[in-house]
């Protein structure tokens, strides 16, 4: 796609003329903590598909988002960590970008708002907003903490939350988290400072409020003409309106903190600006720190059509208190066309919870080897767009293994699987031509069904209804299943081979429109499906009304031309098992404090494991025997010899995953043990682990073998993996995420250096092999001894009692 290709060619992206330009934001994230799965649905993934949908219709479209750094949570989470509150943003901004790549989140800049543009944006509209006269000085009550010396912000007061019938006892200084209601910290009943927990006094000082009742009228023309052409949330509208119908009250646009955008007036110098004044200006800042010309986006409301991605709680800042900021400068800014807040995903039996730890988050779902693929289609099949939804592991088994596998899997792998069967069997992966489609009648009846899918599909998406839209492509693969099973293909190849051509020509053309409607909700399974036609992906079909794919795709016998060879057809998808629900289950159940303690037992209890245990290194003293001493000498020189110190087991970071050019069951991997190259390797688990399971893991990877070419490719090393007893399931040995990329993995007990490389003749690695393995709680050992790295002990995923080779 064109937009793609500008991406790739490192070109910036401004509005074109003539062309649908569409600016998406989603929620700036928080840094103060790892986001959870609600997070990622209600913004960020839900901004990416419809990014990715425009992009496929031709439009010129530009996705910012970056992470929302100052404010008191910050300032809060520095004091508990013991760190700067920019240590902090860095920390975070780091994982959230990463849970994202994980995620396949498209991104075209992912920014921060700790920004020097930041700062230059959000005081060049503060200023603006002070000679139009909308700010005001007003004294305000605040708590003081006299044990910290400071007055506490929203955030950093916690207490009972004063409406009636919620008394929630531990209601913030801003928001009740139970029943949703914002308040003042002196609201609070029995209010306590979060970093002492003493009870604070209520002070005077000095603040700046934006004057929102003065800018009521020009606010209401703005939601009520916007709010219906651009279609808005009936969340949203319902939010925006209870505002509304509260009265607008002025809103304090300063706090006494120190991280943050400074106010640029010497009476308010130790003041910064509230996270919600400053905080949507991010969008336009990272707009800034993404393009030079960032006005032609921000300051361009004939020709740029902005869409905004939340959760219903940041709903009124977004259709209130940004826009009337922005109003208030007078300038000619991009408002907010279309808005699409969700509701809440909860977690099992309760609420997902950032501050509570509960739920699975952004960085756990990595660790389950649940592909990305079907973790986006899980969430947005369960996209909570009218009212909350609940997330459970049995149903995400339930959607995994019937939607995904015995649905859409199955189609496209029947329909692939009998073109590439040899000639008298199928059509040796060869497209057969299919001349009289159109008067074949089911495949008329089909191509109407799909006519009328696709304008339902586009009409979904435009409206931002993605959970329809998703609907409606798994519905195109359901009417293919029952075209398959109509047809009886399998019987029409021997009686009427005519007609089979044209099911088989049709179908497959079905199976690349799927690749096209479904990628802006799957994009990597789309990319292989691509591979499994044999296409590259800049091939794929487009929804572009200009160049006439969208009416071809009306007639799906005309989308892959006859004569075209196919790849070579493999299962898209892996059934997910009780075994693997109960497992799950079980490992997310509780916070992440409870897990945390349960980690900490169990090293406890390995650590005191290692204690009992006699470790043998050769150097054990002389049994009392019969046998002579040179008998006794001759087994220590031995035992010697295979030392597990003479390993040369590094933690490495797989860097890139390649299919080898000559052989299709074997991967060429990139792996960083933590030299200046990384050293090439490669391994026959192309049919056990998926590429995208691989990348960026951390692994156990022995590295003194002597290299060894493997069908024209040279292996400089080996990546530990472990099987079961059939030898059917392989996994990969891991690494604890925090361990070093190159440090060595120990053997407690065993000391020494390891050879720099292993003589073959000695066969040491033969030797020491047969006493690997993984225990009951999985994790990887030598004999009684745990594989050991400084952030803790090495493991695999779900191989208990499996052989490490």
């Amino acid at each position: 796609m064109e937009d793609e290709n500008e991406r790739e060619k490192g070109r910036k992206k401004v509005p074109v003329d003539g062309k649908r330009n569409v600016l998406i934001t989603s929620a700036l994230p928080y840094v103060n903590n790892v986001p959870h799965l609600g997070n990622i649905i209600g913004s960020v993934l839900s901004a990416d598909v419809f990014a990715r949908y425009c992009r496929l219709r031709g439009y010129n479209v530009l996705y910012i988002c970056g992470t929302d750094e100052y404010g008191t949570a910050t300032e809060t989470k520095a004091m508990e960590d013991n760190c700067s509150p920019q240590q902090i943003c860095d920390k975070y901004h780091k994982i959230h970008k990463e849970v994202y790549n994980w995620f396949n989140i498209s991104f075209d800049e992912f920014g921060r708002t700790s920004t020097p543009q930041q700062t230059e944006v959000c005081q060049s509209i503060f200023k603006k907003l002070m000679e139009n006269n909308w700010l005001s000085e007003n004294t305000m009550q605040q708590l003081y903490c006299e044990k910290c010396e400071r007055f506490l912000a929203d955030r950093l007061v916690e207490g009972i939350c004063p409406t009636l019938d919620c008394n929630y006892d531990s209601a913030r200084g801003d928001q009740c988290e139970k029943c949703g209601k914002l308040l003042n910290p002196t609201e609070l009943k029995d209010p306590r400072c979060k970093i002492c927990k003493s009870n604070p006094q209520i002070r005077d000082t000095e603040h700046l409020f934006l004057e929102l009742p003065m800018l009521k009228e020009k606010l209401e023309e703005y939601i009520k003409n916007m709010s219906i052409a651009g279609c808005w949330s009936q969340n949203a509208i319902q939010a925006t309106y209870a505002w509304l119908k509260e009265g607008l009250r002025s809103r304090c646009i300063t706090r006494d903190l120190k991280w943050g955008v400074p106010v640029p007036l010497e009476k308010y110098k130790n003041k910064v600006f509230y996270v919600w004044f400053d905080a949507p200006i991010g969008y336009i800042s990272i707009t800034a720190c993404y393009t030079s010309e960032w006005e032609k986006w921000w300051k361009n409301p004939e020709n740029v059509e902005l869409y905004q991605f939340m959760g219903k709680d940041n709903v009124p800042f977004h259709t209130v208190m940004f826009p009337s900021t922005l109003i208030g400068t007078g300038e000619n800014w991009t408002l907010m066309k279309s808005i699409s807040g969700t509701e809440y995903l909860n977690y099992e039996a309760g609420k997902f919870s950032k501050s509570k730890g509960v739920g699975v988050f952004g960085n756990d779902v990595k660790d389950t080897k649940i592909p990305a693929e079907v973790w986006r289609y899980y969430l947005l099949t369960n996209r909570p767009e009218v009212s909350d939804t609940l997330f459970t592991w049995v149903d995400l088994q339930a959607k995994l293994n019937t939607e995904l596998l015995n649905n859409l899997g199955n189609f496209i792998n029947r329909v692939l699987s009998f073109i590439a069967k040899a000639p008298g069997l199928g059509y040796g992966l060869v497209i057969p031509d299919a001349p009289a489609a159109e008067s074949h009648y089911l495949t008329k009846e089909l191509a109407n069904k799909i006519s009328a899918y696709l304008e339902q599909y586009i009409e979904a998406m435009e409206k931002v209804k993605l959970k329809q839209g998703l609907k409606i492509g798994m519905s195109i693969s359901s009417e293919g299943n029952g075209y398959l099973q109509e047809s009886q293909f399998w019987k029409l190849y021997k009686e009427d081979k005519a007609s089979c051509s044209v099911v088989m020509r049709t179908s497959v053309g079905l199976v690349f429109l799927l690749s096209c409607l479904l990628e802006p909700f799957m994009p990597s399974f789309c990319l292989e499906v691509l591979k499994q036609l044999n296409l590259p992906p800049e091939k794929r079909l487009s929804l572009c009304d200009e160049n006439g794919d969208l009416e071809r795709a009306r007639k799906p016998w005309e989308l892959m031309p006859a004569g075209h060879k196919i790849g070579t057809p493999e299962p898209l998808f892996n059934e997910l098992r009780d075994e693997d629900v109960e497992f799950y289950r079980e490992k997310f159940s509780g916070s992440q404090a409870d897990r945390i303690v349960k980690a900490e037992a169990e090293a406890k209890k390995m650590a005191e494991k290692l204690k009992e245990t006699k470790i043998s290194d050769g150097n054990e003293k002389k049994q009392k025997s019969s046998k002579c001493e040179s008998e006794v000498q001759r087994k220590k020189s031995c035992e010697s010899k295979a030392s597990i110190s003479r390993l040369d087991i590094r933690v490495g970071l797989i860097k890139e995953v390649r299919k080898h050019p000559d052989a299709d069951s074997l991967y060429v991997k990139e792996v960083d043990v933590g030299e200046v190259a990384t050293r090439t390797v490669v391994s026959g688990l192309v049919k056990h682990v998926p590429r995208e399971e691989m990348l960026n893991q951390k692994v156990c990877v022995l590295c003194n073998l002597k290299p060894a070419t493997m069908r024209g490719v040279k292996s400089q090393a080996m990546v530990l993996t472990a099987s079961d007893e059939s030898g059917t399931k392989v996994e990969l040995v891991e690494a604890p995420n925090s361990a070093s990329v190159g440090e060595r993995v120990t053997f407690p007990g065993f000391e020494g250096q390891p050879d720099h490389v292993l003589n073959p003749k000695k066969k040491i690695w033969e030797t020491l092999k047969p006493d690997l393995h993984t225990d009951t709680q999985l994790f990887a050992f030598y004999k009684d001894v745990p594989f050991t790295t400084s952030a803790g002990v090495c493991k695999v995923n779900s191989i208990s009692n499996g052989v490490i080779s």
